[in-house]
């Protein structure tokens, strides 16, 4: 069973940076990623607030480069899936995957979260050319034009706020005729004159082609009544599921299932360090995901110190 000083749970910005300082520290690492490195943002297209690219960089582009510094200082990289993680008697970290077991004196867990999807017709398709779960990231990308934001939340109605200061109109599309935000919230998208609210309504299909979105195919579900509504651009939030499953038993979650840690990433456990969209009260924003990667490498590298200075 081979073992690592450090392993790196996920691939996406968090965990490619941590294992860029861990492996510039000179530790053994690895990062285990089950599908594509970079994560979410190696699915969209431009990245505009990213330091160090004023002309914006695309996100599958910036991914690799990321993969390739860390990969340059030593770091290696499994495309596997980490099935279990527990933690032995002599306190090292088992991993195992379907190629295989591990083990690891400490662990970075960066897994992540999925955003809720639709799953209707186009969704996937049309994923980077309009169809978006990241307001901050592409909202920009539409000023002056009329989108469509789902959901009824407070991600709906903060990141809709957030559209409207450059889209011309924000059609809020929500499956009741309650919204779960806060008052505040509220109050606020009701008082914004490019906010329009669409009832008991729910996408059935997201239309466009190569150029991008032209629009959504409503029903609402009380009458049944279906139309097209043309908008160049679908906002979603109905939610993120983090990627925390093996945490489960092992470290505090909160309610949503994300992982309880402290200003340096570490969790209840010794050596077991979670950063990223899969820890709690995170910025969902690629800079500070990657800053959370550093912070917990860096903490890691404290532990290792301390825990097997023999080795350091």
């Amino acid at each position: 069973m081979k073992e690592y000083d450090i392993a790196i749970v996920g691939g996406g910005g968090a965990g490619l940076t941590a294992a860029l300082y861990a492996a510039r520290a000179r530790r053994q690492t690895v990062v285990f990623e089950r599908k594509i490195t970079g994560g979410q943002i190696a699915t969209t297209d431009i990245v505009e607030n990213f330091p160090g690219f004023p002309e914006g960089v695309n996100g599958f582009d910036l991914a690799q480069r990321m993969l390739q510094q860390a990969e340059k200082f030593g770091a290696e990289t499994l495309y596997d899936e980490v099935r279990t993680l527990c933690r032995d008697d002599d306190g090292r970290f088992r991993l195992t995957t379907e190629a295989g077991g591990y083990r690891a004196k400490a662990v970075v867990v960066t897994a992540g979260a999925d955003y809720n999807r639709l799953g209707v017709p186009g969704e996937t398709e049309l994923t980077g050319r309009g169809v978006s779960w990241c307001a901050t990231c592409d909202a920009a990308f539409f000023k002056g034009q009329e989108v469509a934001v789902v959901g009824g939340g407070d991600s709906a109605l903060d990141e809709g706020l957030f559209v409207s200061r450059y889209a011309s109109r924000v059609h809020l599309i929500h499956r009741r005729d309650t919204l779960r935000a806060s008052e505040i919230l509220q109050e606020r998208a009701r008082a914004n004159p490019r906010f329009t609210f669409t009832w008991d309504t729910v996408v059935e299909r997201i239309a466009g082609d190569e150029a991008g979105v032209s629009g959504v195919e409503l029903r609402n579900v009380r009458t049944d009544a279906r139309w097209r509504l043309p908008v160049s651009a679908v906002f979603i939030f109905i939610g993120q599921s983090p990627n925390s499953h093996l945490l489960r038993g092992l470290v505090d979650l909160d309610g949503g299932g994300h992982a309880r840690v402290d200003l340096r990433m570490r969790t209840s456990v010794p050596g077991l360090f979670v950063a990223g969209d899969v820890r709690t009260q995170a910025a969902r924003q690629l800079v500070a995901a990657c800053g959370d990667g550093a912070t917990a490498a860096l903490a890691a590298e404290q532990y290792l110190d301390e825990t097997y200075p023999e080795a350091g």
